[in-house]
């Protein structure tokens, strides 16, 4: 403790004189006189070892002088009270002084000594800290109530706005009713039943794709139609996002994805990209990738079916036979309408490394050149591999090399692009 610290306590604690002058010694029981004395002696130990550690020696001898005198005041009003027989430890008494019933806070947490082992103050002050932990719970009480009537009240606001804006009669340009099929009914069941058939139109706009053709009709005639319909997810088959801290969001692109397009593109194949990412997200991704303008449709998350928390890829929707749409998916939960339609591929992880794309162009480039009529047949057939595209160039290694050795024995083969089934389009 410094000994500016120790001077302060001595000026607030040991002027004892003037305390005993402020309290009614005559009023209080021969149990507190006691305690009044013992922390007296208590007092003056805690002078000594004041005087040994260098305070003042004025300062000293003035508290140690007024601390006898205290004393001395303590002890007459106590043998006054033995004397006259009014020694009672239950007796109710007025102190007009916070210093015997409330030690000084600072004082109290600078010096053990100063702080009171009374059980009647100790058990006040539990009761004390019970009834505030009590008024706490009941003001925690009140706000919550508070809390569930505003919330009550403001929910019936609402949905009664939404009754009065969704369940009116529609009106024209003139300002006229325009009967609908609750017209005939009560008034209150009209503007249920509209609000509950908007509520049901809003909940098929989330659920179902916002067009029933996601794609336009066919090009006519002089314009040139690929035979072939591509769709291709966006995310884990082009692109992998990768993200961190330092960047954010990035989208890392596929090795041999320019070549890809190069050799998919018209005229050989329409490509479509279709993915579950929103418009904002995938439009500049493919802005980016596609320079060239290879892709020439691309549909988002507002084209999809929600179902069972996925969105799925419905091609009844896509307004093309579907004896001629691939689909390229990584996975089999987005296009599980149309399992025989899906090529599935492995899902790519970011690694650069990777050549998928590569023996994907000479998969697809060769089902255009073998003018396949129903594609789903040669997918079929692949979708037993685990790989389709490792499967395809084994298939292919195959028939290089049975063409070699038919070149060598001179025997005439049939052409390669006669019939898908008679070529390593199935093996």
């Amino acid at each position: 403790i410094s000994t500016n610290i120790q001077k302060m306590a001595l000026s607030h604690l040991f002027p004892l004189q003037r305390l005993c002058k402020v309290i009614k010694l005559s009023q209080l029981s021969v149990n507190q006189l006691q305690n009044h004395q013992k922390t007296l002696i208590r007092n003056r130990q805690f002078i000594r070892n004041l005087s040994n550690q260098g305070v003042d020696k004025k300062i000293v001898e003035q508290a140690t002088k007024e601390t006898k005198a205290a004393k001395e005041e303590i002890k007459v009003a106590k043998e006054e009270k033995v004397v006259k027989g009014t020694e009672s430890d239950s007796a109710k008494v007025n102190v007009t002084s916070v210093a015997e019933e409330k030690p000084i806070p600072l004082l109290s947490q600078l010096f053990s000594q100063t702080a009171t082992n009374d059980p009647e103050e100790l058990e006040k002050e539990r009761k004390k800290e019970e009834e505030e932990n009590r008024k706490e719970k009941e003001n925690a009480w009140k706000k919550m109530k508070i809390g569930f009537a505003v919330f009550g009240v403001s929910m019936t606001i609402v949905g009664g706005c939404l009754v009065v804006e969704y369940g009116m009669p529609g009106k024209d340009d003139e300002g006229n009713i325009i009967e609908d099929e609750f017209s005939a009914l009560p008034a209150p069941k009209q503007y249920v039943y509209r609000l509950w058939n908007a509520m049901m139109f809003y909940q098929k706009l989330i659920k179902e794709p916002s067009r029933k053709h996601l794609l336009p009709d066919p090009l006519p005639y002089p314009y040139i139609q690929p035979p072939y319909t591509l769709v291709i997810e966006l995310t884990d088959v082009l692109v992998h996002p990768d993200w961190t801290y330092q960047t954010g969001w990035r989208f890392k692109k596929r090795p041999g994805l320019d070549h890809f397009l190069e050799q998919v593109a018209p005229p050989l194949f329409e490509i479509v990209i279709f993915t579950a990412e929103q418009g904002q997200t995938a439009f500049p991704i493919i802005d980016a990738l596609d320079p060239n303008g290879y892709i020439m449709y691309r549909l988002v998350r507002d084209a999809t079916h929600f179902v069972d928390g996925h969105h799925v890829k419905n091609l009844d929707n896509l307004n093309r036979d579907l004896s001629k749409v691939i689909v390229v998916d990584w996975n089999a939960k987005s296009v599980k309408f149309h399992p025989e339609n899906t090529l599935k591929l492995a899902q790519w992880k970011g690694n650069d490394d990777d050549t998928t794309l590569v023996d994907l162009a000479a998969f697809l480039k060769t089902i255009a050149s073998s003018e396949v009529s129903d594609v789903r047949e040669v997918l079929t057939y692949y979708q037993q591999f685990e790989n389709p595209v490792a499967a395809f160039r084994e298939n292919q290694r195959k028939l290089i090399e049975q063409l070699e050795e038919e070149e060598q024995s001179k025997v005439v083969s049939k052409p390669l692009t006669t019939k898908w089934n008679s070529s390593f389009l199935k093996h």
